[in-house]
């Protein structure tokens, strides 16, 4: 069997594997906050994990390994869009999941086992309060009940190597009268009647962010699991609080055995921002044209525990690269072979994975060397390269059943129009919109006319030199007429 090595956020070292039980090895990783598109960065972690997640399926088995991912379907994020929009927030919700399910699947992420909505464990989110309660490390006050970081002070903030004093001189945290430290953390806040809320015990009311993923995951996975994911700016205060609260509810159990955290993502070095004109959702780069697969190669050509920058050329190379290998594989197996045909791309009895790609994997989820290893395939003149590339692409989540072979294996010329209209003068209208917004504030016009060039099948290049626009693959100059 594969010996898997991962890196432990709460030893800070890597280490071998060892599931509690390796008939039901299992994994939860904290989900989005579901009232918009899922922007670039949201992705990150979605395709980190899902990677792990083959891994897991190829060494213990599909049927033994479980996955959980939440959906946060409560929050203040999501009240705020309802009241602004006058949409109930149910329908918001319902929405912005489907969305989130359609772009990660475009991205050829697996869905997860389980895929709980927090709206739907309330009932165990207040049990699990009032046991904390009971045992002396939650409190009631004022229609809130909050944790009480003194009740677990020996343990609370290893995971992010920061002591309780510290993290009190530091931290921002919500200065209130009910509080008896400035640490606690609220487990179920008061709702007025235009909130979401329920019937409990402190009154009518919503849950707090963190007591969620504690409720769903123990229903799910049980008081001890192997596995803890996320973004590495959910280290502190999420996965510290969920930690601290889960622990204290079940004594007797350890939470999770080993926590991985992904860091974050930039856009052409800079930090993805509203502001700077390099903000965009995953959807807003497939309807440019780039294909899931260019934007999941781009992720795993960078480690998951160092930052990544996503940039044009990079962009520009993966399609190329990919190109390639498609290519190649196109020259193998029909592209056109049926879906049921195409379930045996993750069937290592019939496509196995490379060993150098499966052992780099397994360090610690290697993805640059693991890709650098499918060139190599690629040249090679052993008959086996090429259904090797086939099971090492199916392991990185590159080759799927729905994947378009054909598609992606055309040279690029093939695959956008070539236009030779005239796009100054909208270019220059969204420039002129976006440096008006950087006073106001206000980018509503931005997005409007940035929406519209997108729905006419345009890329939307942003950087400090201007706005590009490039006719992509689906571009209709028509549906330009009228943008004003």
């Amino acid at each position: 069997m594969t010996t898997i090595k991962l890196h432990n956020t709460k030893s800070r070292s890597k280490e071998v594997f060892t599931p509690i039980d390796a008939e039901n090895v299992r994994m939860y990783v904290c989900g989005p906050t579901v009232y918009d598109r899922a922007h670039l960065g949201n992705a990150r972690p979605v395709v980190v994990f899902d990677v792990l997640y083959r891994l897991l399926r190829l060494t213990y088995g599909a049927d033994h390994v479980t996955y959980a991912r939440n959906f946060t379907d409560v929050d203040d994020k999501i009240n705020a869009r309802a009241a602004e929009s006058g949409r109930a927030i149910g329908d918001i919700t319902a929405e912005t999941t489907q969305w989130f399910l359609d772009d990660m699947g475009a991205l050829g992420a697996l869905e997860p086992n389980h895929m709980p909505r927090a709206t739907a464990y309330i009932q165990e989110m207040i049990d699990m309060i009032e046991d904390l309660i009971a045992r002396g490390h939650a409190y009631a006050a004022e229609g809130h009940a909050l944790f009480a970081v003194d009740s677990w002070k020996e343990g609370y903030g290893k995971l992010s190597g920061r002591s309780v004093d510290d993290m009190i001189a530091g931290a921002r945290v919500e200065v209130a009268p009910y509080k008896k430290n400035p640490m606690d953390f609220v487990l179920w806040k008061p709702s007025t009647g235009d909130q979401p809320g329920w019937d409990s015990p402190w009154g009518y009311g919503r849950p707090g962010w963190h007591i969620e993923c504690s409720a769903m995951s123990r229903d799910l996975l049980g008081p001890s699991f192997d596995i803890h994911g996320g973004g590495n700016d959910l280290m502190f205060p999420h996965h510290e609080n969920e930690i601290a609260q889960s622990c204290c509810a079940n004594p007797d159990g350890e939470f999770a055995r080993y926590w991985l955290h992904n860091e974050m993502l930039q856009v052409e070095g800079k930090k993805m921002s509203k502001s700077l004109g390099n903000f965009f959702t995953v959807k807003d780069l497939l309807d440019q044209g780039i294909p899931g697969e260019v934007i999941r190669f781009v992720f795993l050509q960078t480690h998951y525990r160092k930052p990544m920058d996503w940039t044009e050329k990079k962009a520009q190379d993966a399609r190329k690269s990919l190109q390639k290998f498609y290519r190649h594989i196109a020259s193998i197996i029909s592209p056109k072979m049926s879906v049921a045909a195409r379930q045996q791309f993750s069937d290592p009895s019939v496509y196995p994975v490379d060993q150098v790609v499966l052992d780099a994997v397994a360090d610690d989820l290697n993805t640059p060397k693991a890709i650098s290893r499918l060139h190599e395939l690629l040249s090679s003149k052993d008959e086996r390269s090429g259904t090797l590339l086939v099971g090492s692409m199916s392991l990185l989540g590159l080759l799927n059943p729905d994947t378009d072979i054909e598609f992606l294996s055309r040279p690029e010329g093939a695959s956008f129009l070539t236009w030779t209209g005239d796009l100054s003068l909208f270019a220059r209208k969204i420039d002129d919109a976006r440096k008006a917004a950087m006073e106001s504030k206000d980018f509503s016009e931005v997005d409007r006319l940035k929406a519209a060039y997108i729905a006419a099948g345009l890329e939307v290049r942003m950087s400090k030199s201007g706005v590009e626009l490039v006719p992509g693959p689906a571009f209709d100059a028509a549906k330009l007429e009228g943008v004003g």
